[in-house]
């Protein structure tokens, strides 16, 4: 904008500048051939020559040029240049003017210097009868150069008014950026989860209220998640006494009750412990995304291994083969190892409660994640988002075994706080292929 602004002004002022200097040189000559002429018709007596010839060479000087004085027969009385006296400049255009009593300005070739000249001439009066002409020649390359070296002086100008502009202008963004920066540095602290950045209040008046404002919302934010997670966890912790103390009683009265109450007594204590498990896996879920524990890189094989060992019981008891599958390409990740754990039991879990007996299960470790691979009914057609909503079970679960319907969305909210993702896809020839994804070193998604 500078630029176009610096354009705008300077090529008309160029213009104007190049017009008037070339005005100004032209004046002059005309001036000083009139004042040479007027001081020229008292010093044509051959007695005061001296006189004469000193004052075209000052004339001379003082237009950069070259200033001659003929008679009325157009013979040369004195020449700047040192020319002797007697040539005959008669038949010059601009002396012959003179010498009819009007003076002269043009551009003309000179065939003795063989370039362009501007002459200006003058008539020498004395009592109204000419006796002589003055005549000034400028080289017309001299005077382009004068317009040259006026406009480059423009341009120069120009030139460091950019500069100083474009300084002032880098100063003054830096400025304004400066507080623009810091709130973006404070805004992905807080998208990681840390609700304790807060910006300086500085810069321009809407800088300052933008600053007050994404510090209020922080706060503000801060104290609802924290106020929501102290009620989960106080009613998770209120929940488990009078719990514990229902489980108590039932199994007490299991023991002494006759076979069809006792029955009823067993289904009572499963609800209890489905129960149990949905207020710890609230509470789990409250405090996702915290990074309570410290992030570490995790072998991914050995994390598939550990898997497969806690479950093995488990799958055992269900008639089902739960192995580790490859590992020669796994790699490693970045999180914390025990909520890599926790997702990984969750995708475990399910793959086992709806494998049928006689099947396989399948964890495999990959250089970015692990997936667990099974031969269950699989997901109907585009309940692949619905499952990981909370509360939320797909076909197979609903008319299947029970669950509590916060086993994936508790392992999707513990791998992506650190960077990752968890997604389920269907495998040709049935069953689901579960696969966690994790990023292969610290990430702003994991801190």
């Amino acid at each position: 904008m500078l630029l176009l602004a610096l354009i705008a002004l300077g090529v008309p002022l160029a213009i104007s500048l190049r017009d008037r200097v070339d005005a100004e040189v032209k004046g002059q000559a005309r001036s000083q051939a009139d004042v040479v002429a007027a001081s020229a018709s008292e010093l044509l007596d051959p007695r005061r020559r001296p006189a004469l010839r000193y004052l075209v060479q000052v004339s001379a000087d003082s237009v950069r040029g070259r200033v001659i004085v003929v008679n009325e027969k157009g013979l040369l009385l004195a020449d700047s240049a040192g020319t002797p006296p007697g040539r005959s400049y008669a038949d010059r255009p601009e002396i012959h003017a003179a010498l009819a009593g009007k003076g002269e300005q043009i551009t003309r070739d000179s065939k003795t210097l063989g370039t362009q000249i501007l002459a200006t001439s003058a008539p020498v009066l004395s009592h109204r009868v000419t006796e002589g002409a003055v005549r000034v020649t400028q080289s017309v390359a001299a005077v382009h150069s004068a317009v040259k070296t006026a406009i480059l002086d423009l341009a120069a100008l120009g030139g460091v008014v950019l500069l100083l502009g474009l300084t002032a202008g880098a100063v003054v963004a830096q400025q304004i950026a400066r507080p623009i920066r810091r709130l973006d540095r404070a805004a992905r602290r807080v998208a990681t989860g840390d609700l304790d950045a807060t910006v300086a209040v500085e810069g321009s008046t809407e800088q300052r209220s933008l600053a007050r404002a994404f510090n209020e919302m922080t706060q503000r934010v801060k104290r609802l998640l924290r106020g929501q997670q102290d009620f989960v966890a106080d009613a998770s912790h209120q929940l488990r006494t009078p719990l514990t103390g229902l489980r108590l009683r039932l199994e007490a009265l299991a023991e002494g009750a006759a076979e069809p109450d006792a029955a009823e007594l067993e289904a009572a204590l499963a609800e209890l412990d489905r129960l149990s498990l949905i207020v710890e896996e609230l509470l789990i879920l409250s405090r996702a995304g915290e990074h309570e524990l410290p992030p570490a890189r995790v072998d991914l094989a050995d994390a598939a291994e550990r898997a497969v060992r806690r479950w093995a019981p488990t799958a055992a008891g269900r008639s089902i083969e739960l192995s580790v599958s490859g590992g020669d390409g796994a790699g490693q990740a970045w999180c914390a190892p025990h909520d890599l754990d926790r997702s990984l039991d969750a995708l475990v879990e399910n793959a086992l409660l709806y494998s049928p007996a006689g099947s396989t299960a399948t964890v495999e470790p990959l250089a970015d994640g692990i997936a667990v691979l099974d031969h269950g009914p699989g997901l109907a057609a585009g309940e692949e988002a619905i499952v990981f909503e909370r509360f939320r079970r797909g076909s197979a679960g609903r008319s299947g075994p029970g669950g509590t319907g916060l086993g994936l969305p508790i392992a999707r909210e513990l791998i992506r706080q650190w960077g990752g993702d968890v997604a389920l896809e269907p495998r040709e020839g049935g069953g689901l292929r579960a696969s966690i994804r994790l990023p292969v070193g610290p990430s702003e998604g994991g801190g």
